[in-house]
């Protein structure tokens, strides 16, 4: 990945955190061009809504404050450092679950 993929793709992958429409949208967007940049962002991201999708899921059932904010801040950080890491032109993995979603997803961009 050159610094012109990173400059080209940089707006995708910003907009591929910003909700699942945004995911989806970059997606879309990224099928023509395959801009390794902007697919790596949309596979962490694909990968972080589905899993806060299906925990969303599971944490509901507990009817605890405590386990809901505990969810909340969890998913906000990674989200966050997700989306920091494209505003900076970084191609990182989101901590403990990134590496999993560049395998799960390794098709997204190819």
């Amino acid at each position: 990945m050159n610094e012109q993929d990173v400059e080209t793709g940089k707006g995708l992958a910003i907009i591929s955190y910003l909700t699942i429409i945004g995911t989806i949208i970059a997606f879309f967007m990224n099928n023509d061009k395959k801009n390794p940049f902007t697919s790596f962002h949309v596979r962490q991201a694909l990968g972080l809504w589905l899993t806060y999708f299906i925990l969303a899921w599971v944490v509901s059932w507990f009817d605890s404050w405590l386990a809901t904010f505990g969810f909340w801040m969890f998913f906000g950080v990674l989200f966050i450092y997700g989306f920091v890491n494209a505003i900076a032109g970084k191609a990182q993995t989101v901590p403990i679950l990134g590496d999993f979603f560049q395998k799960w997803f390794n098709n997204i961009g190819r």
